[in-house]
């Protein structure tokens, strides 16, 4: 390998026209090997702020460029954290459901003719022009039946109240026959209702629900 030469060997590239004046001036310029203090100094600032340009320049772009990676993973992610806020909205709702299945099973035991006596109360209207109430239960009392018959007589159902014992009728749970109509309540089915009802909520609230949208204006910000 040739070695590059230290210094420029000199060409005397002056043009001058035929009076002698000069035409095109040379090209060459002598390298400065000598500094004073003041421009050694000048020379060490520039160079200094030209360094700190570069570097400031350098973490802006690295800072852009993390940015940019950080909106990218939190888009990628919205998907699977909208998936999660689902789950947790429908667990949330499941165990809420069963532990007010289970109070209400409490007080359903407590006070099993609680239902009907609130069905006689909501139906008095109905029932009292009718001359005959049929009450089919599966686990009702003599004194439970004897205090439905005073409710219907505070009323002002003044028929017969006939019970009809059905064991095939869960507890709390009843049938009401009448001349012109019927009345029916189960609580496991409703219980299941209930539980439909929620289920149907949750997925029309699951098709509607606010997206997780990241910020993706990231860049650009201090």
């Amino acid at each position: 390998m040739t070695a590059q030469p230290l210094s420029t060997p000199f060409a005397f590239d002056t043009e001058f026209d035929a009076s002698g004046v000069v035409v095109q001036p040379s090209a060459f310029r002598p390298a400065k090997r000598a500094y004073a203090p003041l421009e050694v100094d000048a020379l060490v600032a520039q160079a200094r702020l030209e360094a700190r340009n570069e570097a400031l320049a350098e973490a802006e772009s690295v800072q852009s460029m993390a940015l940019s990676s950080i909106a990218q993973s939190l888009a990628a992610a919205v998907p699977s954290l909208s998936r999660v806020a689902q789950a947790h909205r429908e667990q949330a709702a499941e165990l809420a459901l069963a532990a007010a299945r289970v109070v209400a099973s409490a007080a359903l035991d407590r006070f099993p003719a609680g239902p009907l006596q609130a069905a006689l109360e909501t139906l008095g209207q109905e029932i009292d022009a009718s001359p005959r109430l049929v009450i089919r239960t599966g686990d009702l009392d003599e004194a439970g039946r004897a205090r439905i018959t005073r409710l219907c007589d505070d009323s002002g159902f003044s028929g017969v109240v006939a019970f009809r014992e059905d064991p095939a009728l869960p507890p709390a749970s009843f049938q009401l026959e009448w001349a012109d109509g019927r009345a029916a309540f189960d609580a496991e089915a409703a219980f299941v209702r209930i539980g439909d009802a929620l289920r149907s909520a949750l997925a029309a609230e699951a098709g509607h629900a606010e997206t997780l949208n990241p910020d993706t204006s990231l860049e650009g910000r201090p």
